[in-house]
């Protein structure tokens, strides 16, 4: 079972390559962490958020967010909830000089759903299977190549694919921060300090 992608919306940005690219978490790592986002009102920004991605974006990093959505196979909310909420975050960004060149986002559940969301897929994090989707769809250089987020399966995610990671202390991460199986390359106070750290290589903890 293969992630779904949003339109990829910038294609613009990738005709130089290959290129590293920025693996991301959506919610608790660029909007404000709910229990199972319900409305788009509800979608919050983190501060510094938009600002640490345009440093990523400046430094030639892809912008690809990677997000499970098992709300879906759940029933809190359909596909078209999802790609309006993808498209609301994109404006969003957009409105303060930042674009996100692709989307992928997961909406199985091992356990849960109907026939068709109820599968154990290849795509759902801590798998790697949406970063394999936006490197067949992209000529990224995988080495240079980072995972931002702000919870475990995403620290996962980043050892399962062969790529750095950084722990976030927005949503989850904040209390994951102090637990010493969580083996992140950098925990950063936000995303625009980890943009900051991976710039500067000065990062690694």
């Amino acid at each position: 079972m293969l992630p779904i992608s949003d339109r990829i919306i910038n294609n613009s940005r990738t005709k130089v390559s290959p290129r590293p690219a920025i693996f991301l978490d959506r919610d608790g790592t660029i909007i404000e962490l709910r229990d199972y986002l319900r409305s788009l009102a509800e979608i919050v920004l983190f501060p510094r958020a938009a600002e640490g991605l345009k440093l990523l974006a400046d430094a030639g990093y892809l912008l690809i967010i990677i997000t499970n959505q098992s709300g879906v196979a759940r029933g809190y909310f359909d596909e078209n909830f999802v790609r309006a909420a993808n498209a609301k975050l994109n404006e969003m960004l957009a409105r303060r000089g930042v674009v996100i060149d692709a989307v992928y986002y997961c909406p199985h559940h091992p356990q849960y759903g109907p026939e068709g969301y109820r599968v154990d897929c290849d795509c759902r994090k801590p798998k790697p299977g949406m970063i394999s989707k936006a490197a067949a769809d992209f000529d990224i250089d995988l080495r240079r190549s980072w995972v931002i987020g702000d919870n475990e399966p995403d620290i996962k995610l980043a050892a399962n694919a062969g790529l750095r990671s950084v722990l976030v202390r927005t949503g989850y991460g904040g209390a994951l921060a102090a637990q010493e199986h969580v083996c992140a390359n950098i925990v950063a106070a936000d995303l625009y300090e980890a943009a900051e750290r991976i710039i500067s290589g000065n990062g690694e903890s």
